[in-house]
């Protein structure tokens, strides 16, 4: 991996557009768990599956149960940015990496400094009345835990307060695929990490990737690794940052 890691951060001084496309991979080094490995979500026992009750029609049909689900699994307590989350935020002040692309909802970039981050399938620190549009943190989806059904409710006009995350059957945001698409188009660089490149739309966006060098970072075979001027297989905080202390 050692020579790699010197093959990106050779990339990484000569570039000067870096966009960064990541996953839920990018997060697990933060102690949060991810989707579709063997420990994930999707391998998980529940009344439904995962992607029945993180859909649109569960949250219309079975409101409570997607909330209480939502609560449980989605929001995440304690987690901090971690080595990868840092290295791409001094990469922006560096005016190296122009944006993060990302299909993570924790946050944590921006957490670690990252300004110009766009978020695919939303963020569970936004949620916002759906008849009123009067938006709410995160606490406060916490919070309906303990109150009547659990649904959350606005304190302004009762309508429900919907966490401004994408669902499944849901359609990304416009603008921020537009920007995702300009980002992608204008790098140099496009570094894909922790990402299985499974999900699409999103997984699509690198079919506009017309720089020089594509690199994959991710512990799993993914459908971008033909493509990829450079492989890597391993943690990703590791690999963008050499100096950071070994993955437990």
């Amino acid at each position: 991996m050692e020579q790699e890691q010197r093959t990106l951060q050779k990339w990484v001084d000569e570039s000067r557009r870096i966009v960064f496309f990541g996953g839920a991979g990018v997060s697990t080094e933060s102690g949060i768990p991810d989707f579709r490995s063997v420990d994930g979500l999707y391998h998980q026992k529940f009344k439904y599956p995962p992607e029945t009750m993180l859909s649109h029609s569960f949250y219309e049909r079975h409101t409570a149960e997607f909330f209480d689900f939502y609560r449980q699994k989605l929001i995440v307590h304690g987690a901090v940015p971690n080595a990868a989350h840092r290295r791409l935020a001094a990469l922006e002040r560096e005016g190296k990496c122009k944006a993060v692309v990302t299909q993570n909802i924790d946050g944590l970039h921006q957490a670690a400094g990252s300004r110009v981050v766009y978020e695919l399938h939303g963020s569970t620190l936004r949620n916002y009345c759906t008849r009123c549009g009067k938006f709410f943190p995160v606490q406060f989806i916490e919070a309906a835990a303990g109150v009547g059904d659990g649904v959350p409710r606005c304190d302004a006009c009762g309508g429900i307060v919907k966490p401004d995350v994408v669902l499944y059957e849901e359609g990304l945001d416009e603008e921020t695929m537009e920007n995702a698409v300009r980002a992608i188009s204008c790098a140099d660089t496009l570094i894909v990490g922790g990402t299985s490149l499974a999900v699409y739309p999103a997984a699509g966006l690198l079919r506009y990737f017309r720089g020089e060098n594509l690199v994959v970072i991710n512990k799993q075979p993914t459908p971008a690794d033909g493509m990829a001027n450079l492989l890597i297989r391993g943690p990703i905080g590791r690999a963008l940052d050499p100096a950071a202390p070994e993955e437990s």
